[in-house]
């Protein structure tokens, strides 16, 4: 009988391996952090939830086989790559010029809403081909190429990650929330905070520019 669960030694491996990759710094973090700084922790919340389902959609993705074929397209890793970038630097501009999701003593700052911040952490994953690279080249590592239920095991590794993604993201926000008070106290350190935040965000862009799809 197929079963799509992969043995408890490759959920544990996996599991260690993912969280040391989760706590890697990367543009999806940046954002969570601005969002609660700015706007609260339930913006921070929803912020980590859209990451979560942009996860989730990549673990879909190579669980089809999907993910593959946009890699192995060179145009269709071009247009990924070029709108993750530009994505990642208006949210660079909006922090510089409008403060956007990075402006944390504004009062005048216009509140998102939680919609905007739930489909803003979607968008940060998703136009990200770093994170289609790492899931066709990190799950696999864990499933027989020659496994019949492949797909299965696949789509199950990638619902591990995101059950372990989670409540990362969710203490990351808390984290940032009881820190949020000190950075309002000061124009002065919320103006830097603003441009630390824009500089990360346009070195995240030329980054995802960079990213080059492996091919077999």
């Amino acid at each position: 009988m197929m079963t799509f669960l992969p043995d408890f030694g490759t959920l544990l491996a996996f599991a260690v391996a993912s969280v040391v990759l989760i706590i890697t710094p990367g543009p999806d973090m940046a954002l969570q952090i601005s969002r609660t700084v700015n706007y609260g922790r339930t913006h921070g919340v929803m912020t980590s939830l859209g990451s979560n389902v942009g996860i989730l959609v990549h673990s879909a993705l190579v669980a089809f086989g999907i993910s593959v074929l946009i890699v192995a397209a060179p145009m269709a890793f071009l247009a990924l790559k070029i709108g993750g970038a530009v994505y990642l630097i208006w949210l660079a501009i909006q922090a510089v010029l409008f403060g956007g999701g990075l402006r944390i003593s504004a009062a005048d700052a216009k509140m998102p809403s939680l919609w905007q911040s739930f489909a803003a952490g979607i968008m940060i994953n998703l136009l990200n081909p770093k994170v289609v690279l790492f899931f066709i080249t990190f799950l696999p590592q864990f499933v027989a190429h020659d496994d019949p239920a492949a797909s299965g095991k696949l789509f199950v590794l990638g619902g591990e990650f995101a059950l372990l993604y989670l409540p990362c993201c969710l203490l990351l926000v808390l984290a940032a929330e009881r820190i949020a008070h000190l950075f309002k106290t000061s124009k002065w350190v919320a103006r830097l905070l603003n441009y630390g935040f824009a500089a990360v965000f346009a070195a995240f862009a030329a980054i995802i520019l960079t990213a080059q799809a492996k091919h077999a």
